[in-house]
C-alpha cells in the first residue's frame, strides 16, 4: 500500500506551472485570430491563466479590456509586450486597461 502512495505522489499531474513562458497578468499581444470571435493581429491581452498543454505548446486564457469574454490561446500565438523605457509599461498599463476602471 506503501509503495502504491510512494507511486501516485510521483506521478506528474499534467500541469507543470514552469513550462509556461507568461505569468498571470502579464500583458501580451495575439499574434492572429481566429475562431468566432476573430481578433485582429496585434490586439493585446493581459493573461488571466494558465491551462494544461496542448499538442505540445502550453494554453493560456487572455482577456482584452474591450470585450465581454476571454479567450483561450497557445503560448505559440502569444508574444510579450516588452517596455522600451522604465515606466513605459505603466503608461501602456493604463492606456490599454484604464486606469482601474472596470
Amino acid at each position: 500500500m506503501s509503495t502504491t502512495n510512494a507511486l501516485r505522489n510521483k506521478m506528474p499531474t499534467g500541469r507543470d506551472e514552469a513550462t509556461h513562458l507568461f505569468a498571470i497578468g502579464q500583458i501580451v499581444r495575439l499574434r492572429g485570430g481566429y475562431g468566432v470571435y476573430p481578433a485582429k493581429s496585434g490586439d493585446i491581452y493581459r493573461v488571466t491563466g494558465t491551462l494544461p498543454p496542448r499538442g505540445g505548446s502550453p494554453q493560456y486564457r487572455i482577456r482584452n479590456e474591450g470585450e465581454h469574454f476571454e479567450r483561450v490561446t497557445t503560448e505559440d500565438d502569444l508574444e510579450p509586450i516588452v517596455a522600451a523605457q522604465p515606466g513605459e509599461g505603466a503608461t501602456l498599463l493604463a492606456k490599454t486597461f484604464g486606469h482601474g476602471r472596470g
